[in-house]
């Protein structure tokens, strides 16, 4: 066989599983999305995107940045967001990228050395594994949010390492339960060669008072070394960013692979982005309404008698096979509700599920039937 006889030959394979990915198209009109992250209805805020628009000018209007951050694309609106975004999180530094995989594919390389340890939640996001793979160094994955495990794991393999990374995500995408944060912080403490890691990808826009994510919230984000966001989910917008002491933004800036080679975000979506930052302080409303959402939802789903540890926007309905998990899609999708499922090898094979990802934008009747349909369909 040549090459795309061999490929057909794989397309086959997942099509008889079951298992065959295409893309979805747009949505079709009238369809509730479930599928998204547009946790607080940014995206879709019509009113808020036109008011951004009338005040837009100079270079923040620049459709492309025509290079790297180190030859053509350092914009003033790069460097604005990034002070901007220091100055949030009351830390030495941060910087800009131009997507989370970006991020957590290139940040442990750059620091990383051969002689480093990493431990990391066993449900982290295929981004920070394939960072991890990329360092090539130790690596150990500790039971999902088992700050136990991860302790023994440390106390034997942690003597005589300058360095050990310990990486987990403050909301995780599959599940939408919470990391422990405050037990992360003691780990630390307990262990001085422990650096933390955490992607705050489905935390931030969602949680804390103006938005800035779990660690935030909790009071602990000076605690964090390493404290990822994108930009795409709650934001509305696209990129991500690293907050971090100034020498290690220094080095990523000299170091990592995905910053040094990759052109730099538009200038018109970094003012997007900042435009944003600057709004979630007045948006707490949307957040404790789709905090609540969440709330609702997962009660729903476990009065079906299906576990559900969701503490977030993000409420998976678990059902096991891949056909029975893609046959309520499509029957809520007749419903009027676009909810993908997700199957292996995304989640563990017999945990197939339906994935809701709520935004505050869905209106109050939308969500009453979607109540309705989880409880009784």
């Amino acid at each position: 066989m040549d090459f795309a006889e061999r490929a057909e030959a794989e397309l086959g394979a997942l099509r008889a599983k079951g298992r065959l990915r295409v893309l979805p198209g747009r949505l079709a009109p009238g369809l509730c999305e479930l599928s998204g992250n547009d946790y607080l209805g940014v995206a879709g805020d019509d009113a808020l995107r036109e008011a951004f628009y009338a005040h837009l000018h100079g270079e923040a209007r620049c459709l492309g940045a025509t290079g790297s951050r180190l030859l053509s694309g350092d914009t003033a609106e790069a460097e604005a967001l990034e002070a901007e975004l220091a100055a949030a999180y009351d830390a030495e530094a941060a910087l800009s990228f131009g997507s989370g995989y970006h991020a957590n594919a290139g940040i442990l390389p750059a620091l990383a050395g051969k002689h480093a340890l990493v431990l990391a939640d066993r449900l982290c996001h295929a981004s920070m594994i394939d960072g991890i793979r990329a360092a090539g160094c130790d690596f150990f994955r500790f039971r999902h949010n088992d700050l136990a495990h991860a302790r023994q794991l440390l106390a034997r393999h942690a003597a005589g390492r300058e360095v050990v990374f310990v990486m987990t995500e403050s909301v995780f995408s599959m599940d939408g339960d919470r990391a422990d944060l405050a037990g992360l912080v003691a780990l630390k403490r307990d262990f001085p060669q422990v650096v933390l890691y955490l992607d705050e990808a489905h935390g931030v826009g969602v949680f804390g008072e103006t938005g800035l994510g779990c660690a935030h919230e909790a009071g602990l984000h000076r605690e964090i070394d390493l404290l990822v966001g994108t930009c795409g989910k709650a934001w509305g917008s696209m990129g991500a960013y690293v907050i971090c002491r100034r020498a290690v933004r220094d080095l990523l800036v000299n170091a990592m692979r995905p910053f040094i080679f990759t052109t730099a975000l538009p200038p018109v979506n970094v003012a997007w982005t900042r435009f944003v930052l600057r709004a979630f302080p007045v948006m707490g409303a949307r957040r404790a309404r789709v905090r609540r959402m969440g709330c609702e939802l997962a009660a729903a789903v476990r009065a079906r008698g299906v576990p559900c540890v969701s503490d977030s926007p993000i409420v998976p309905w678990v059902i096991g096979a891949d056909a029975d998990a893609a046959a309520a899609a499509a029957r809520l999708r007749a419903e009027g509700f676009n909810v993908r499922p997700i199957r292996p090898p995304t989640v563990p094979e017999g945990t197939a599920r339906l994935r809701f990802s709520l935004s505050a934008a869905i209106p109050d009747a939308a969500f009453e039937r979607l109540l309705e349909c989880v409880r009784h369909g």
